[in-house]
């Protein structure tokens, strides 16, 4: 695909525009930069995915008042 007819995208670090074709060897992101903060974040845990919280359960058989 030509740069000139790739699509631009928002980055997601910094929402600049960012060339999502193969010579953005950092894409979706714009710079070596942005990437280096994104991965940064997922290794600090700032990014999780939400899980149910579980149920409370009782004692096991056998066990308890």
């Amino acid at each position: 695909m030509p740069a000139e007819t790739a699509p631009t995208v928002a980055c997601p670090t910094c929402g600049g525009p960012a060339l999502f074709a193969p010579g953005n060897r950092w894409r979706p992101f714009c710079s070596e930069r942005c990437k280096r903060i994104d991965l940064g974040a997922w290794a600090a845990e700032e990014f999780r995915v939400a899980s149910p919280e579980p149920e409370e359960e009782g004692p096991p058989d056998g066990q308890g008042a």
